[in-house]
């Protein structure tokens, strides 16, 4: 009975402790490869996650459209951020200026971020800057109809060094004319 008893004390040991699962903490500049979609809203102040993008469809310009690129100044997103600086406030206050003085443009802002994460993440990321670029315009009078946004996530940066300054470069919205019928 005794040797039942202890082998049955020492079976619960290797089953509580033996099996127990290791819980691994990625560094922060790590992300995830399987993003996990949920239904949960971000505020601009959170972390943004994988797990809080949803998947995003790339968006394709109807051949018609004639882009106009370079007239304004691209502003630039923290890491892992989508809030609007206010350093970069100015420039998105010259943008909505210009399109209030010329009801007849339309405006394609164009989300894009750096290399480190999952193409996935980073198109979702890409949008949330776009959006929150759009947004702001849309605050400072601006209509929302002739507003567009697209996500490049990290396929086009502007430049490809490994340093933070070069990362620093390509976290950002990039604004482009758009002239013709959508």
């Amino acid at each position: 009975m005794k040797k039942f008893f202890v082998l049955a004390v020492i079976l619960g040991f290797v089953v509580s402790f033996g099996c127990a699962q290791k819980k691994v903490v990625a560094p922060e500049a790590q992300q995830p490869t399987a993003p996990q979609p949920s239904k949960e809203t971000v505020k601009p102040s959170e972390k943004v996650t994988e797990e809080k993008v949803p998947p995003i469809q790339s968006k394709e310009l109807p051949s018609s459209v004639e882009e106009v690129s370079g007239m304004f100044e691209d502003i630039h997103f923290d890491f892992d951020k989508y809030d609007i600086r206010d350093d970069v406030k100015p420039i998105l206050k010259s943008v909505s200026d210009y399109l209030i003085k010329n009801a007849g443009q339309r405006l394609l802002i164009e989300g894009h971020c750096d290399e480190r994460g999952t193409a996935e993440y980073n198109l979702g990321l890409g949008d949330r800057r776009a959006k929150a670029a759009k947004d702001y315009l849309i605050s400072l009078g601006v209509p929302s109809s002739r507003l567009d946004t697209i996500s490049y996530g990290k396929e086009k940066p502007l430049c490809d060094e490994h340093t933070e300054d070069c990362w620093a470069k390509n976290r950002r919205a990039h604004f482009v004319i758009m002239k013709g019928k959508k």
